[in-house]
């Protein structure tokens, strides 16, 4: 059974963060009632399932090119659910044409969270041109442009950053500077006991610690100047 409560009744952080997840790594089948998650990492899908209160197992797959079966799939049957998610700007064969999502603004956040928890990354490094600085970044991608500028607007409006949208071999990247990594990254993880993917939540933690230890030897040293 899908998550027919769902359709009934308000979002909640747990909807918003799986929505969040369907629109990145997720699809609506052509025939009008099943959905598909896919990721390669297994507590991803556990949290979907957990998310929308499924008791679906959790099958493997291959890909195309490779029959080993290393993707994670959680698939259910819904119809009320599936033209829920359409009325919310989700479709089937979504990756190119998908753009802005009928998320509110209360939980926005939890939904870009699922987004950056789909097809987010983040990374840092030190740049010697700038006297050691340590730069580092947080990015979503898409095959969608429309997908990203959309987000672009709505990270403008709820916490004045914009980014900054490129492309390459058919894939865009929205990526935003530390400053606003800092943010954002405040924004979504706003709380304990979130839903979220532990390695990436970690990660970014871990760049932020390094920042503010780097920042805080960099202003010893100049008042000691």
């Amino acid at each position: 059974m899908g998550p027919k409560k769902f359709t009934n009744t308000k979002w909640n952080i747990n909807l918003a963060y799986a929505i969040g997840l369907l629109v990145t790594d997720g699809n609506l089948s052509p025939d009008g009632r099943h959905i598909n998650f896919t990721s390669k990492d297994k507590e991803l899908a556990e949290l979907f399932k957990n998310c929308l209160s499924l008791n679906n197992k959790i099958g493997k797959k291959g890909n195309g090119l490779n029959k080993e079966k290393k993707y994670y799939v959680v698939q259910f049957g819904d119809v009320t659910f599936y033209d829920w998610c359409l009325g919310l700007g989700i479709m089937p064969n979504k990756s190119k044409i998908i753009s802005s999502i009928k998320v509110p603004d209360k939980y926005f956040f939890d939904f870009l969270r699922g987004c950056f928890d789909g097809d987010g990354c983040s990374y840092a490094y030190w740049d010697k041109r700038w006297h050691s600085s340590y730069m580092f970044y947080f990015s979503i991608c898409s095959a969608s442009s429309s997908f990203l500028k959309w987000l672009q607007q709505k990270t403008k409006q709820y916490v004045d950053v914009i980014g900054k949208i490129s492309a390459a071999k058919g894939v865009y990247q929205l990526r935003f500077a530390k400053r606003e990594s800092i943010l954002l990254f405040n924004k979504m993880y706003y709380k304990n006991n979130l839903p979220f993917l532990k390695r990436k939540h970690l990660k970014m933690r871990q760049f932020i610690k390094v920042d503010k230890r780097h920042a805080e030897v960099a202003k010893l040293v100049h008042a000691h100047a």
